[in-house]
């Protein structure tokens, strides 16, 4: 199970770059992307995968003890790659808003990363 938590987080953790690159583009060009044949595949692939993460992070701290990581974080997780995945092609989005909710998706991913290279 350890191998697919780290496979997915890897994988979350590249959209949360794609999303930083796909909002700097957004704010440079000034234009927003065709929602349905851009926008909602793109959010749709990221809901899988981090839907799919999520339900086996559950199950992993369910069967493991964690000083760090906890259910609450993954939920925040959740939301914030939800709304960035969608929100990145918007030039209009706020930028501090925009940064801290990628800076927290980061931060936490990267310590689940971290906790399973032990």
């Amino acid at each position: 199970m350890s191998e697919k938590i780290l496979e997915l987080t890897k994988k979350l953790l590249n959209y949360n770059h794609l999303f930083i690159k796909y909002f700097e583009e957004a704010r440079e060009k000034g234009t927003s992307h065709d929602f349905h044949e851009v926008i909602k595949p793109f959010a749709n692939e990221v809901k899988i995968a981090a839907h799919e993460w999520s339900t086996l992070m559950r199950n992993w701290l369910a069967n493991t003890s964690q000083k760090h990581l906890h259910p609450k974080q993954i939920d925040t997780t959740l939301e914030h790659m939800d709304q960035l995945s969608i929100q990145a092609f918007f030039p209009k989005t706020s930028k501090s808003r925009f940064l801290n909710a990628n800076r927290t998706v980061e931060f936490f991913l990267l310590e689940i990363v971290k906790e399973l290279e032990k």
